[in-house]
């Protein structure tokens, strides 16, 4: 019988976990603390020590996991935030719920991550037009992770905040083996079901190494509170992970770094098969990326994806129109044409299946697939 392929592994780790992860379970309905029981600290420590950095701090979602390392940085109304215009909603909104204002950067077309000499200039013109610069988000997109020398050194120089929006790269290391969550003074991710490191609802987490922010971030997240319970010592918001949350995520961490690895192993296979028929994605040597997706370019992006989903090849895109293009941000854009690389790509990626649990013979049917799907001349970019 032929194996189906699947885009993730969701549904095989659950069956190698669901002993563990109900015996957690049980633990939780037993003890009751559902709101910041000891799973949560347990799993913040264990999230620390995988990252080798000094706070871990878990919340409910990666959005507000970006909304709270904004706030504890100070940012707020008026102050402009630089961030990639090639990225999910979630990374631009949170600047506009505190009343700041987005500015879209471009990105580099090979790695898919903010342009360090977009930023620039993006720097520049924004004071010269009388904006206050205050921060940059930056964005592993699909789980490589950003160029955080160059990035944090732009931050230094222009007297920027730089918080990493790493929602699809935890797990993974630059070249100099440093992990994701030691790369930024602040970094975010989420723990949303189909990241690399997911739960069974929505989560999300923050790192930093900076005592101050971290108690300031843990401040925030349980509606502003002091040292006692009903102490507010600033505004804040209810942004805590569940416990049962926490409980499945100390399942699933044990076997993360296998998982990487083998997400790694399975991104290299398809490189070595694909690399002359599409533009495959890159990452410099010594890099360990999540590969939460791993995203190919093609020509004639629609049509493929309708042929590769007929003949059950799944697939995914991230994202058909970027963020200075949406409705909802038209207005903090320069319009149609201002950011063609972003552009472009929305309109040429197309993410394969990324399934840790991968076998040889799913690497050769998505080929298969990727072959016939491409036959009709001029459907693959090179």
């Amino acid at each position: 019988m032929t194996r189906k392929l699947v885009f993730t592994g969701l549904a095989e780790q659950r069956e190698r976990l669901r002993s563990e992860i109900d015996a957690n379970i049980a633990v939780v309905l037993d003890h009751g603390r559902f709101i910041m029981g000891p799973e949560v600290g347990q799993f913040e420590q264990e999230l620390a020590q995988f990252s080798d950095v000094k706070h871990a701090i878990g919340v409910a979602n990666g959005t507000d996991a970006i909304q709270i390392a904004m706030m504890a940085a100070g940012i707020g109304y008026g102050d402009a935030v630089f961030v990639p215009s090639f990225t999910y909603t979630a990374t631009a909104e949170v600047i506009l719920i505190l009343g700041a204002i987005p500015v879209f950067v471009e990105v580099d077309a090979s790695t898919f991550n903010i342009d360090s000499d977009d930023l620039v200039k993006k720097i520049a013109k924004a004071t010269a037009d009388g904006m206050r610069p205050k921060a940059i988000i930056s964005v592993d997109l699909f789980g490589l992770p950003h160029d955080s020398d160059t990035i944090n050194r732009i931050a230094k120089e222009h007297a920027l905040f730089h918080i990493s929006d790493a929602a699809q790269s935890f797990g993974a290391r630059d070249a100099k083996g440093r992990p994701v969550g030691t790369l930024a003074p602040i970094t975010t991710t989420s723990f949303f079901p189909a990241k690399p490191l997911g739960c069974f609802g929505d989560g999300g987490g923050i790192f930093t190494n900076d005592d101050d922010l971290a108690a300031t971030m843990r401040s925030i997240r349980t509606h502003g509170q002091g040292k006692a319970k009903y102490e507010t010592v600033r505004v804040g918001m209810n942004s805590r992970l569940d416990t049962i949350q926490a409980a499945i995520l100390l399942a699933k961490i044990k076997i993360f770094a296998e998982e990487i690895a083998n997400r790694n192993s399975l991104a290299d296979a398809y490189h070595d098969c694909l690399k002359d028929l599409v533009t495959t994605p890159i990452k410099a040597e010594g890099v360990v990326s999540a590969w939460a997706q791993y995203t190919i370019r093609v020509d004639n992006r629609d049509a493929v994806k309708e042929r590769l989903d007929g003949i059950g090849v799944p697939t995914a895109v991230y994202y058909p129109k970027p963020m200075h293009l949406q409705p909802a941000y038209a207005a903090f854009g320069d319009g149609l044409g201002s950011l063609p690389v972003s552009e472009m790509l929305s309109e040429q990626v197309i993410s394969l299946p990324m399934n840790p649990y991968w076998i040889q013979a799913d690497v050769d049917a998505v080929f298969d697939g990727l072959t016939k799907a491409l036959a009709t001349p001029s459907m693959a970019t090179n």
